[in-house]
């Protein structure tokens, strides 16, 4: 018995095109509305959860209906082909109601919106105040008195009118100057050595005078002048020009919410046509595969957003048309590519007919074509409980660390967290076919285990991180939480549908998706008032850390849900794990 890798990753495309989409979202979407909405974080987290309220209800839905569903092309297909058809024309057509709030807050360099803002006396805050030391850094400023302190060290309203012209000058240079050619303006406010001084920037090089010379700084965050002084103050003006004429946001939500919808119709069809055509000893080699196709699809986004600079400081109030447009392009070529090649009515007979040979259980039902459900026994019942409450519990912590990072990298390490993210990937996409295959010889929840283990080991490491830590620590300890979520993605779907019969292997998916999905909704909600609370972000990891642990302990007690052994009159390799 061998998994037919071609087959596979030809159904992977599927899994290929929604992880594509779902990279550019978590992107975009939350720069989107607040730096174009002037949304607030409370309020765009609310709305980026919708994804995952709607998939909680939708997700077993569409599954379940999906199991039911019979076409000449198949059970899933006619879902995957719909779905990704309107989610990219919604999705693309998202960037032009961002296009239309974009041209009223003139934020890419209009005259009016640097005097309106710069003389309106808009109250920011300093976004690493609590992160680094209080006596350091302000925790709040107007905006002009923010820029006085940047290039004068003094209140606007000591300046002299030339000085405060000049300030002013400066302060429309950021965005003309600094964030469009790539070039610091002649002052910056940086952190040095963790305590915020104002740097001169001469010839290329920076400096700053301790007392009696003038010093060069070999290593300097500039960024604190950008994202301090000029995105805050962009977002409470977008908010203001919001209230005033909401019509792009009520576009915009609505655009998102059939988006989202859309993506909602498929993903579960999508997951489900996996274990459809593969027989089950062999899944947990296949969803490697499925998750490596995934994991590429993202990060084929992630060199997309590289290529344009959505991740860019200076970047923050482009337009998305062109980007959002190369990721649509990227679905539609997953999508063809599935249409073309996967042949799933018959692959799906295939894979019945195999497993009736090898003495799987898995009985025929002559009239559908597909296998009669079958109750779970109250054994099975109670590891299905299990599987899903550490599946919840491991996203968890997961999700808190994704959802988080790119802030906590920017503001408490100072590291760059897309080239944390890619070796993160990176690892995890190398690691897809060795876990299946060490799953298939010792079993999954053996794998499962050894993953939460990792994962909590990086997590509990990343605890000690600081701006001073090595960047090969870091990376490293992202590395081994990169393959230890593999281990565990690669084996957890399989266990959960392994306890389904071929009839209702959508429902089951839709009950991995509950859980994950409920897990989202939750996490960046209790993360943040834990770090609300605290008044730093330093908690995210710890919290990641003690989630993590409870979902080893839970898992310890999943009896089921291991891939079966095949009767000894076949001629195959034997596995190791028994039910």
């Amino acid at each position: 018995m061998k998994l037919n890798y071609k087959k596979t990753i030809l159904v992977g495309f599927a899994f290929f095109l929604i992880s594509a989409f779902w990279q550019a979202y978590d992107s975009i979407v939350p720069m989107m509305l607040v730096n174009k909405f002037g949304l607030s974080q409370s309020l765009s987290g609310i709305i980026m959860s919708i994804d995952n309220v709607i998939a909680v209800f939708l997700l077993p839905l569409f599954g379940s209906l999906s199991d039911r569903t019979n076409t000449k092309f198949g059970r899933r297909t006619p879902y995957i082909v719909v779905g990704t058809v309107i989610a990219v024309v919604t999705f693309f057509g998202l960037s032009f109601a961002d296009n239309l709030q974009l041209a009223k807050i003139g934020a890419e360099g209009g005259e009016s919106f640097y005097e309106q803002v710069f003389d309106g006396n808009y109250e920011i805050a300093n976004a690493e105040y609590s992160t680094f030391n209080k006596t350091s850094a302000p925790e709040k400023y107007t905006v002009k008195d923010y820029a006085s302190k940047v290039v004068k060290n003094k209140a606007y309203s000591d300046l002299t009118e030339d000085e405060q012209n000049e300030v002013k000058s400066w302060y429309k240079s950021i965005n003309a100057q600094y964030l469009k050619d790539h070039t610091s303006p002649e002052t910056v406010y940086a952190c040095v050595d963790g305590v915020y001084k104002t740097v001169e920037v001469e010839d290329g090089k920076y400096y700053y005078y301790n007392g009696t010379e003038k010093v060069e700084i070999k290593k300097v965050d500039t960024r604190n002048a950008y994202t301090n002084l000029v995105t805050p103050a962009i977002s409470k003006y977008a908010w203001e020009k919001t209230l005033s004429n909401p019509t792009p946001l009520v576009l915009f939500m609505l655009l998102l919410l059939v988006t989202l919808l859309s993506m909602a119709i498929f993903r579960s069809p999508a997951v489900a046509l996996m274990p459809d055509v593969t027989v089950k000893p062999l899944r947990s080699q296949a969803n490697a595969i499925i998750n490596l196709m995934g994991t590429a699809g993202g990060m084929l986004v992630l060199v997309l957003g590289i290529v344009f600079g959505t991740g860019k400081a200076y970047n923050q109030h482009m337009s998305y048309t062109v980007f959002i447009g190369a990721v649509c392009l990227v679905m539609v070529i997953g999508l063809v590519a599935f249409i073309l090649t996967v042949k799933e009515k018959s692959w799906a007979e295939e894979m019945r007919e195999e497993s009736v040979r090898l003495g799987i259980e898995e009985n025929k039902n002559e009239n559908q074509g597909q296998s009669e459900e079958r109750k779970l026994s109250k054994p099975e019942f109670k590891s299905l409980i299990l599987l899903l409450a550490s599946v919840a519990l491991w996203f968890i912590a997961y999700n808190a660390v994704t959802s988080k990072y790119s802030l906590y990298a920017t503001n408490v390490l100072h590291m760059d967290y897309n080239t944390t993210l890619l070796l993160a990937q990176g690892a995890a996409i190398i690691s897809y076919v060795p876990v299946g295959m060490v799953a298939r010889k010792f079993g999954r929840k053996k794998c499962i285990l050894s993953g939460i283990t990792m994962l909590t080991v990086a997590f509990f490491g990343a605890t000690f991180m600081t701006a001073n830590s090595s960047v090969i620590l870091v990376d490293v300890l992202f590395v081994l939480a990169g393959i230890g979520w593999a281990t565990i993605n690669v084996n957890s779907f399989p266990m959960v549908v392994e306890l389904a019969s071929g009839s209702n292997v959508g429902k089951y998916t839709g009950y991995y998706y509950t859980a994950s999905m409920s897990a989202q909704i939750l996490t960046p909600i209790l993360s943040g008032l834990i770090m609300d609370l605290v008044g730093n972000m330093r908690p995210l990891f710890y919290y990641a850390t003690v989630f993590a642990a409870i979902a080893f302990i839970t898992m310890i007690f999943v009896k089921h849900g291991d891939s079966k052994p095949i009767a000894k009159k076949t001629v195959l390799e034997s596995l190791d794990v028994e039910d």
